[in-house]
C-alpha cells in the first residue's frame, strides 16, 4: 500500500461506500492509539500517546461500537465481493479491540505492557527514516515531552482488576526491561546531536535536553512506584483461566477451535513428529555418535526414543556460532535461501532493504527472534530481523545452552521463519494487496502460520537435501510451533507448573535448559499468541492439500490423486499443482485470517 504525503493526508482517499467507513474507523482508530498508527505508517499521530485513563478507555469503548454500526449498516449490494469479505474482517477486528479494552484491560494488571509501549513509541519513530529527520525528531521530542503524563496515567491505572490483580510476574520483568526505555530516550539525542552537527533540525538538540530532566524523573518514578506501591497489590502472575482464555483464543485463531480440541490435535501431532524424529535419529546415528553402538530401544520405550533422539541432536547442536558472529552468519544464510529460491524458481523475491540486528533490550522478554516489518501504509523502508543475544550476565554454561539451541542448522531454520520466504518476504508481498483493510491488521495466525508452513515446504523441495541433519532439526523445530501450543493451553488453563514445563519442553521436546525457561516465561507473560504457530500451519498445510485437490479435478482427476500426508507435507507430485502459483496466491491478498484466504482462494477458483 503506498503511503501518501502526511500533508494531504496520510491514508489513501476513500471511493466507495466501504472505503468511506474503513477510512473514518482507521483515523479514529489510529488517534486512539496513536503507537500502532506510527507502526502502521500513520504518521499524523507520531508525536502522541495514547489516553491510558478510565475516560480514555471508555472512549474508545464508545469508538468502536460507533464504527461497528456504521459498517454493520452498509448495504450488501454496494459492496464488491472483497468488500464484503474486508467488512466481516473488520468487524472481526472491531470485536477483539473490543475484548482488550472491555475485559482484558492489559493496562489495569500488566506493567510490562506498558514498557513496551513506551518502547515501542519511541523505537519505531528512530528506527526508521519514512520522513526527514526534521519531522520524525519533532514527534520524538513530543512523546518524550509527553512520558510523564503518560506514566502519571499508567501508574494510576496499574490497580488490578476484581479478577485479575496486578501480576508480579509481569511487573518484574518489566522493571528488568524498563532501564530500556531510557537508553532510547538517550538514544535519540545522541541523533539529534549528530543530526544538528550535520545542519539537520539543531533546534531540536534543545528541546529534547529541555525535556530529558523530566522524562528521566518520570521513568524513575514509576520504576520507584512499581517497585512499592504497584509491588504491594501485585498477587497475579497473569494466568487467564479456562473461560477467558477460550474467549481470547477464539478471536486470536478467528476460529471456534476449543482449548480442549486444540490439545487434542497437538499431542496427537507431538507422538507422529516424534515418531519421525525417532526414525531419522537411528538413520543418522553412526554418522553423529560413531564411537557408540545404537541402543536398541522398544516400541514403547519412550524414555530410550528420548534418550537416543536427544543423543543425535547433542552432537548436531555442538555445531554452533559464536554469539557476535550471529549477525554475520544470518546475512550470509539469508543470501543463500534466496539463491536457492530464484534457482528453483520457489518464489518471487523483494527488493525491500532488510537488517539484521540485536533485538532492542525493551523487546527480550518475548522471545529470541523476530520480524520487525515497516507499516503498511510507508513503502520502501527497512525490515529489521532482530536476533535477542545472550544475557549480558549469563554463564558461560547458559551461553552454551542457548548456543546449542540456536545452532548453525536451526539457525538456517530461523532465517526461513523471519526472513525468506517467511516474515520478512510475505509481509512485504502484503504491502502491495490493494485491500487496506487485510494490510493495516495483520493476523498473527496467518503471520506466524505461514513462516511455519514455508519451513515444510522448503525442506519438501530440497533446501538442504544435502544435510540429513537440517531435516531432523527442522522437526524438532515444528515439535517446538506443536509444544508452544500445548504449553499455551495448558499454562492458562490446566494450572501446568514449572516443573510440568520445562518436562514438556527438555525431555519431551528436545530442547535446552535455557530456551525451555525463557519460553516458560513467555508463555506466562503472554496468552494465545504461541498457538498461532501451530494452528497457523496446520490450516497453511490444510489451504495447500485444498489447493491440490482444485488442480487435481481441474487436470481431470480427483481427490485420491493427492496422497494422504505422513505426518505433514511431502505430499510429492500432484497433476496440474504448481508451487509458485499456490505460494504466491496466498500471499497475494494481504494478511487476513486464514479463514478468510480460504474464501477467497475458493472464489477466485470458481471464478476462473
Amino acid at each position: 500500500m503506498t503511503t501518501t504525503d502526511p500533508a494531504a493526508g496520510p491514508l489513501p482517499a476513500p471511493v466507495t461506500p466501504f472505503d468511506h467507513v474503513l477510512h473514518d474507523f482507521l483515523v479514529d482508530l489510529f488517534e486512539a492509539s496513536p503507537v500502532s498508527g506510527t507502526h502502521a505508517g500513520y504518521h499524523a499521530v507520531d508525536g502522541a500517546w495514547p489516553d491510558l485513563t478510565e475516560a480514555g478507555r471508555l472512549a474508545r469503548l464508545a469508538m468502536y461500537e460507533r464504527h461497528a454500526t456504521a459498517a454493520g449498516a452498509l448495504v450488501e449490494d454496494d459492496l464488491s465481493v472483497g468488500e464484503r469479505t474486508d467488512r466481516s474482517i473488520m468487524l472481526e477486528r472491531i470485536e477483539e479491540l473490543r475484548f482488550g479494552d472491555e475485559v482484558l484491560r492489559d493496562e489495569a494488571w500488566d506493567p510490562l505492557s506498558i514498557v513496551y509501549l513506551l518502547g515501542s513509541g519511541c523505537f519505531g519513530l528512530l528506527a526508521r527514516e519514512y520522513a526527514p529527520w526534521a519531522a520524525r525528531g519533532a514527534a520524538f521530542a513530543s512523546r518524550v515531552e509527553g512520558l510523564p503524563a503518560l506514566l502519571g496515567a499508567a501508574t494510576a491505572g496499574l490497580t488490578g482488576l476484581p479478577d485479575r490483580p496486578v501480576s508480579l510476574l509481569h511487573l518484574e520483568t518489566a522493571l528488568s526491561q524498563l532501564g530500556g526505555v531510557g537508553e532510547l530516550v538517550a538514544d535519540g539525542l545522541t541523533e539529534a546531536r549528530t543530526r544538528a552537527a550535520a545542519g539537520e533540525a539543531p533546534e531540536l538538540v534543545a528541546r529534547l535536553e529541555a525535556a530529558l530532566p523530566a522524562a528521566t524523573a518520570a521513568i524513575e518514578t514509576f520504576r520507584t512506584a512499581l517497585d512499592g506501591d504497584v509491588r504491594s497489590r501485585a498477587s497475579g502472575e497473569g494466568r487467564l483461566g479456562g473461560d477467558l482464555y477460550a474467549r481470547k483464543l477464539r478471536l486470536t485463531l478467528s476460529s471456534d477451535l476449543t482449548p480442549d480440541e486444540l490439545l487434542d490435535r497437538a499431542w496427537r501431532d507431538h507422538r507422529a513428529v516424534r515418531g519421525e524424529m525417532l526414525r531419522l535419529a537411528r538413520d543418522l546415528w553412526s554418522r553423529w555418535v560413531p564411537d557408540a553402538s545404537m541402543p536398541d530401544v522398544a516400541a514403547d520405550d519412550e524414555d530410550g526414543e528420548t534418550a537416543l533422539v536427544r543423543r543425535v541432536l547433542d552432537a548436531i547442536a555442538a555445531e554452533h556460532q559464536d554469539p557476535a558472529d550471529l549477525l554475520d552468519w544470518c546475512h550470509a544464510e539469508i543470501a543463500r535461501i534466496e539463491d536457492f529460491c530464484r534457482e528453483r524458481g520457489v518464489i518471487g523475491l523483494t527488493d525491500e532493504p532488510l537488517s539484521i540486528i540485536w533485538t532492542p533490550v525493551f523487546m527480550r522478554a518475548y522471545g529470541r527472534a523476530f520480524l520487525d516489518s515497516p507499516g503498511p501504509l510507508d513503502e520502501g523502508l527497512q525490515s529489521h530481523f532482530f536476533i535477542t543475544p545472550p544475557a549480558d550476565d549469563a554463564t558461560p554454561e547458559s551461553i552454551e545452552s542457548y548456543m546449542r539451541e540456536d545452532n548453525d542448522r536451526m539457525l538456517r531454520l530461523l532465517c526461513i521463519h523471519e526472513g525468506v520466504p517467511g516474515h520478512y518476504l510475505q509481509l512485504a508481498r502484503s504491502s502491495r494487496s490493494p485491500s487496506l483493510m487485510r494490510t493495516v491488521f495483520i493476523d498473527g495466525m496467518f503471520a506466524e502460520g505461514w513462516a511455519v508452513y514455508i519451513e515444510q515446504v522448503m525442506m519438501d523441495l530440497g533446501y538442504g537435501a544435502d544435510d540429513p541433519a537440517l531435516m531432523l532439526t527442522h522437526w524438532k523445530f515444528y515439535l517446538r510451533a506443536i509444544t508452544n501450543a500445548i504449553l499455551d493451553v495448558e499454562t492458562h488453563t490446566r494450572g501446568l507448573t514449572r516443573d510440568g514445563a520445562i518436562d514438556l519442553m527438555v525431555r519431551q521436546a528436545f530442547q535446552e535448559e535455557d530456551e525451555a525457561d525463557a519460553k516458560w516465561l513467555r508463555a506466562r507473560l503472554t496468552s494465545t499468541q504461541l498457538s498461532t504457530y501451530y494452528v497457523g500451519a496446520v490450516e497453511m498445510l490444510d489451504l495447500e492439500v485444498e489447493a491440490r485437490v482444485r488442480a487435481a479435478v481441474a487436470a481431470g482427476g480427483s481427490a485420491a490423486d493427492v496422497p494422504a500426508q505422513r505426518v505433514v507435507g511431502d505430499i510429492g507430485e500432484t497433476p496440474g499443482f504448481d508451487y509458485r502459483t499456490h505460494l504466491e496466491a496466498v500471499i497475494a491478498h494481504g494478511t487476513p485470517p486464514i479463514r478468510w484466504v480460504r474464501r477467497i482462494l475458493a472464489e477466485e477458483t470458481a471464478r476462473a
